[in-house]
């Protein structure tokens, strides 16, 4: 789990939804069950966009580096 330093608000991203009762309300690329939070991670661990993308191959790599891309500058729009 993500600790507060590391925590993203999706709201303004479009390709991300909450779902009640879906991955338990958890932030989800739309239209799929897939976490927004850990394409973030799998990035930031050091995964490169095509091995994320093997991973999550109904994903496209444009919305793979688009996620990477919000997250980013959330964190930025944070700190500073």
């Amino acid at each position: 789990m993500a600790g507060a330093d590391n925590y993203i608000d999706w709201t303004e991203c479009e390709l991300v939804e909450r779902v009640p009762g879906k991955v338990s309300g958890r932030p989800i690329v739309r239209g799929t069950r897939i976490l927004a939070d850990t394409i973030v991670q799998d990035a930031e661990l050091g995964s490169s966009l095509e091995e994320i993308h093997e991973n999550y191959p109904d994903l496209p790599l444009a919305d793979i580096e688009r996620l990477i891309s919000f997250a980013h500058g959330y964190r930025e729009h944070r700190v500073s």
